[in-house]
Order: structure tokens, then sequence, then C-alpha cells
């Protein structure tokens, strides 16, 4: 059994390498990003709009990206969330019609159907995640575009209902969806470290083969973590409808790439079995704040938020990849002085 169960809201200082790059990088690196950015640009960084404005494009992020924590941790990946996430904005819209309630209802429902299938067709037909929820990406994306008449936009109406009042909320200058991500954000750091649901996800994630002869249900975990995920995408997506007061299917495009990134930028491993909340919450505001500060520059293109967080990704698979094997070798000299 190789799963490491690591304290969500942990952030441990050690002095090794490893500890350094697994628990402790992601909220050291956004502390030095935030410094730089309050030195070079001052209050046009620091001031409360700006900071707001950052906090409310991270929790629809902090969403998406605490499903796919649990899906990374168990050991498999979810391409699917984005379209997901899109889908259930113009779902949102469309339900809009009928009430606030049918607004979350439909959406919900949904997604979460969506989520079933992934779960279903990983945990019990044993399918690959990637190419699962490659298809259910496909899927979701084309339901958004036929269900918003060819992508055009598709407005709430009407404007006054309590969902749009309720996302367009503020308390204390910070938008209603950051509290929302907050509560989810700790609800779902308490169900890793608390609950025998996380431990067995932990499990799962180490070794799938372990765990089954250690009676845990394997599949029903994996059909969790799946619906745990879609659904999470789709309260991303009623809070930007609802914030927006609109649906647009072309939103979320790579989103789901981006919260892989945040995920594993926070110390979770792809290979599953290691991995907590805190570091992915420092690794969504990390991606935010330099996407923020790349847009105060002004000068560079958008784009190179891309290339940013694709740099960020590829040094932190690789510190992983060279962990994972110096933690291999240890155990391979092991083995082989026992049978030697």
């Amino acid at each position: 059994m190789t799963a490491q169960v690591v304290d969500p809201f942990r952030v441990d200082a050690g002095s090794t390498a490893a500890s350094f790059a697994r628990r402790g990088s992601a909220p050291i690196v956004l502390a030095l990003v935030v410094a730089l950015g309050a030195v070079v640009f001052g209050g046009s960084f620091i001031g409360p709009r700006n900071l707001g404005n950052i906090a409310l494009d991270s929790s629809y992020l902090v969403l998406i990206a605490v499903g796919m924590t649990f899906v990374i941790i168990s050991g498999g990946i979810d391409l699917s969330v984005g379209s997901v996430f899109a889908l259930s904005g113009v779902l949102t819209a469309y339900g809009a019609q009928w009430g606030s309630v049918a607004a979350v209802a439909l959406p919900l429902a949904v997604c979460g159907l969506i989520g079933l299938v992934n779960g279903v067709l990983v945990g019990h037909a044993r399918m690959a995640p990637f190419i699962v929820t490659l298809a259910t990406l496909l899927f979701a994306r084309g339901f958004a575009l036929a269900a918003s008449q060819e992508g055009n936009e598709v407005r709430l109406i009407p404007a006054e209902l309590v969902l749009t009042r309720v996302g367009q909320a503020t308390i204390a200058g910070i938008g209603a969806p950051v509290y929302v991500a907050l509560v989810v954000l700790g609800a779902g750091a308490l169900v890793l470290s608390r609950t025998r649901f996380g431990q067995s996800v932990y499990a799962i994630g180490g070794s799938a083969d372990s765990a089954e002869l250690m009676g845990l249900p394997v599949s029903a975990v994996k059909v969790t973590v799946y619906v745990l995920s879609a659904l999470l995408a789709a309260v991303a997506g009623v809070l930007v409808a609802a914030q927006t007061s609109s649906g647009l299917p072309t939103i979320g495009e790579g989103r789901e790439l981006e919260a892989i990134a945040a995920v594993v930028i926070g110390g979770t491993l792809l290979a599953g079995g290691s991995g907590g909340l805190s570091g992915t919450l420092a690794g969504a505001l990390l991606l935010k704040v330099i996407q923020n500060l790349i847009n105060q520059v002004g000068v560079l293109s958008s784009y190179y938020q891309q290339v940013v967080s694709g740099v960020f990704l590829l040094l932190v698979v690789l510190v992983q990849t060279r962990l994972s094997r110096r933690r291999a070798r240890p155990a391979a000299e092991r083995r082989e002085q026992r049978h030697g």
C-alpha cells in the first residue's frame, strides 16, 4: 500500500526538498508572487477591488478543482468538468423560465447523471478514465451548444430571480460565490481527513488492488468521486450563470486543464494516493494571481497565461516524478535484500 494521507489543511515547512515540493511549495510560491505583485504594481494590485475580482474568479476554479482533487487522489482523471461547467450554465439559464428552483435543480440533475455515467464506466466497467471522460467532454459540450441554439447566449429570464440576486450579492465586498467555494473546500477537507470515505479514496489511489483485498468498496468509491466532481462543476456553472445573468456554452474551454494544473501544482500526485485541498487552494490562487499580474502588465497577450500555467505544471510534474523514483528506489533495494 503506497497511499499517503496528507492533512488537507496542513502546510508542512519541513527542511527536506521532498517535503517542500510535495506540501509547502505552492503556498510559498503564492506568497512570493503576491509580494512581488504588491511591490511592482502597488495599489492597483492589492486594492480591495482587484483582490475581490481575483477571489471571485478563483472561486469557480476552486469548486471544480475540489472535485478534481478527489478524482486524482483516487487514481483517476476527469476531463469533462470544463464542458459540464458550461452545460450547467446553459441549463441554469434554460431552467430559469420556471423559477430559481428549476434553474438549480435542472443542471445539478443532468450534470450529476453525467458524473454517474463516468463513475459507472470507470468503477464498474473498468474503462480508462481518460477515454471515458473525454467522451463525456464532447457530449456535454455538444449538448450545451445544442441547448443554446448553436452557441447563442441564453439570458436568465426574469432578471429579478432570487438566484440572480444571490449570485450577484456581496458580503464585506466579496462575492457570494467565494463563500460557497470556501464552504465546499472546508467540507471537502473534513471528508478527506476525517471520514472513512476519505481514507478509502487515498487507499484506492495508492493501490486499487490492495484496497479491494482489504474489503473496501472500490467501485462505489470511484462512482462517488466522479459524481462529486460533476456536481461541483455544475455548482460552479450555476453560480457563473447567476452572477453574469446568462448561460454561455463557450465558457469553460480548457477549464478542465486549469483545474488539473491547480491540483497538481498544489502537490497532489497524478499517480494518486497522496494530496490535499490546502495545496489545491494555493494552486488555484497561484494561477489566478499570475493571470491577474499578466493583465496588470498590459503589454503581454492573455495567451501568456496559458504559457505560464503550462510551465508551472511541467515543472511540478517533473519534481513529482523525481520524488516518486527516489521513494521507489529504497523499496526496490529492500526487496532485493530480502530475496538476495
